[in-house]
């Protein structure tokens, strides 16, 4: 595996629809949404979006997640940069590998390049630190925007509502890498249903996938505390 740096295109106005994307809408989740300060540790995080983005890949019909391995079955170049870095990363490796390793691989630099795509859709600009040696960090443009991905992460739990797929996948993969809490905070009157709950309409290698991230930041997590 050899990683580098996906293309880059013409920034696009933001807007409360979000970008379609589940790497983008779960790295708005795990950021403030006034300060773009993350909810999450870093190696979560990465692990997090690591899943978001082959899940990208998984229902747009261009990856399969079997228990051993991810197999490209499309090499059909998606439109967007950094899902056909990533798919160009699977495609190009000659040996199988599961899933988790994949997680780990793209988890390496997930947080920057999402960061970047949607520094390039117009959700997120560069701000310098208030602390001159911390550099710049990526601060929402417009705070509606930035936490509507945790309303349509937490529609997927209100039972009430039917459950979509890029739903159910945003609200698991939240609840995999620490989320949980925050998407439960503000549950519907009536109860909600579970993360886990929304996931069982999912295709067994969205399920698996899920599972495999949660595997990961919790060995991330225990690894970071020892």
């Amino acid at each position: 595996m050899s990683a580098g740096a996906p293309a880059t295109g013409k920034q696009a106005r933001a807007g409360l629809g979000g970008t379609g994307r589940l790497a983008d809408d779960l790295f708005l989740m795990a950021h403030n949404d006034v300060s773009g300060r993350p909810y999450l540790q870093p190696r979560a995080a990465g692990l997090g979006l690591a899943g978001a983005l082959l899940a990208e890949l998984v229902l747009a019909g261009s990856i399969q997640v079997r228990p051993r391995s991810l197999v490209a079955v499309s090499d059909a170049a998606p439109q967007d940069g950094l899902a056909r870095f990533v798919l160009g990363l699977v495609v190009s490796e000659r040996e199988q590998h599961p899933a988790g390793d994949w997680l780990q691989f793209v988890g390496r630099t997930a947080a920057v390049n999402v960061a970047g795509r949607l520094g390039e859709a117009g959700y997120l600009t560069r701000v310098c630190s208030r602390r001159p040696w911390r550099g710049q960090r990526w601060v929402p443009v417009d705070s509606d925007c930035a936490f509507m991905p945790l309303t349509r992460a937490r529609a997927s739990l209100d039972p009430s509502r039917p459950v979509t797929a890029a739903g159910a996948v945003l609200a698991g993969l939240g609840a995999a890498c620490g989320l949980g809490p925050r998407l439960l905070a503000y549950a519907p009157p009536g109860g909600s249903r579970s993360p886990e709950e929304a996931a069982a309409v999912l295709a067994p290698g969205l399920r698996y996938l899920i599972a495999q991230t949660q595997a990961a930041v919790d060995s991330a997590v225990l690894a970071h505390r020892v």
